[in-house]
């Protein structure tokens, strides 16, 4: 039977046409294992390649990224190149403040926001003897320091304003803009705590024999805890006190909404301020204090301090002291992280009134002069601007910054 089905193959293969023949002994061949085989092999390796090829691609980007990066941040500038510039008309009497990527501009007889070309988004007129700024990420107040008036802006303009019944001292703002000061007269202060309208939510009176005069204020991102700074002496001995009160749940069994109390004898405690929801801090004469916790923070690091504070600056992430030095000239630029680590201790030359920190950058000006460092301790910039600063911020582009004048707003680069 087999063989009979062979031979009738075999004559119907005699019958095939030539070219019919030829293309089926192809198909046999590709069909075939080996060759099969052949194709997956070649497709794997042709895969390999491509993968090699994609990961020497990415190596080299990673490379010339770094390479760039090194070469740009690695290496101090000394000169500036005007990119762009929007006058602002000559006003002496004018300063200004950065805040929410633009710039405040502000006198004694109104304040304006700026976007980053010099065009005002908007302005409110008002009459301030001795107006000052304090900025958040969100929010701002434009007090009068020594008189009745505050403020509250935010981007899109002024959002209410507070008249006080007692003389201005401190202010400070949450991002909500809920404002609390420090307001005194002749023989007392009172902390006073107001919403965005300008209703009181806090009344505090202090007591030169009790809790001491207050120093300084400051409130949390989301305006529910209150850090005071007091100050006071007994029996000739100086002590200061580091208080916090809370106007949320974990505040509302506690006498006067006190959550927690700090002591610190032989100290002026000077200055307070929050850097996040979780971290705040204190900095005295002689030391620096950092607290943790959202609702009752405690002291978590104090740290001595054996050199004359100059200046305090801080942002969200880190604590900057220019420190006087002693036995030698020049100062040193201390940073701390949030835990109370040193991250940067840089000894440098020059007295600048004005420091503050951007980011990772620490920027001291005075003048034409400018000194910057960056967070790795390289001195980014040394040198001068064409026209005396009165702010500067860095901007989105490589080595670019905004710097106001009294000429107004110019856009520069660093450059060798």
């Amino acid at each position: 039977m087999k063989r009979q089905r062979d031979r009738n193959l075999h004559v119907v293969r005699e019958q095939e046409d030539p070219t019919d023949r030829i293309v089926r002994e192809i198909l046999d061949e590709l069909n075939s294992e080996d060759d099969f085989q052949d194709v997956e092999d070649a497709g794997r390796k042709k895969k390999r390649t491509l993968r090699r090829r994609w990961v020497a691609g990415i190596v080299l980007l990673l490379a010339v990224a770094a390479g760039v990066y090194l070469l740009v941040n690695l290496q101090t500038y000394g000169n500036v190149r005007v990119t762009d510039s929007y006058p602002g008309g000559k006003a002496a009497n004018n300063s200004y403040r950065e805040f929410a990527g633009g710039v405040l501009k502000y006198s004694r007889d109104g304040i304006s926001y700026l976007d980053q070309k010099g065009e005002e988004q908007w302005n409110h007129s008002y009459q301030m003897k001795n107006p000052y700024i304090e900025a958040g990420k969100a929010s701002a107040v434009a007090a009068d320091k020594g008189g009745n008036d505050i403020l509250v802006i935010q981007e899109d303009g002024v959002r209410g304003e507070i008249h006080t019944a007692m003389p201005i001292e401190k202010v400070s703002v949450s991002e909500q803009g809920i404002v609390a000061a420090v307001l005194k007269n002749d023989s007392s202060a009172e902390i006073l705590c107001y919403d965005i309208a300008g209703n009181i939510l806090v009344e505090h009176k202090t007591s030169s024999v009790g809790t001491g005069y207050p120093l300084d204020i400051a409130l949390s991102e989301d305006g529910k805890t209150l850090q005071v700074l007091y100050f006071y002496t007994q029996d000739g001995a100086i002590t200061s006190k580091v208080m916090y009160y809370n106007f949320g749940e974990a505040g509302k069994q506690k006498t006067d909404n006190q959550v927690s109390s700090h002591e610190y004898k032989d100290t002026i405690m000077a200055s307070g301020f929050f850097l996040d929801s979780d971290t705040s801090a204190a900095v005295g004469d002689n030391c620096l204090a950092i607290y943790h916790g959202k609702d009752v923070p405690e002291e978590k690091v104090r740290i001595a301090i054996d050199k004359e504070i100059k200046s305090v600056v801080h942002n969200e992430r880190y604590i900057g002291l220019v420190l006087k030095n002693e036995g030698k000239e020049g100062y040193e630029l201390r940073l701390y992280n949030g835990d109370g680590k040193v991250v940067i201790s840089k000894d440098f030359n020059g007295d600048y009134s004005n420091v503050k920190l951007c980011g990772r950058q620490v920027i001291l000006y005075e003048g034409k002069k400018c000194s910057i460092f960056m967070r790795n301790g390289i001195q980014k910039f040394d040198g001068e601007m064409e026209n005396s600063i009165m702010e500067i911020f860095p901007v989105a582009g490589v080595n670019k910054y905004i710097v106001m004048s009294a000429d107004g707003m110019e856009k520069i680069r660093l450059v060798k």
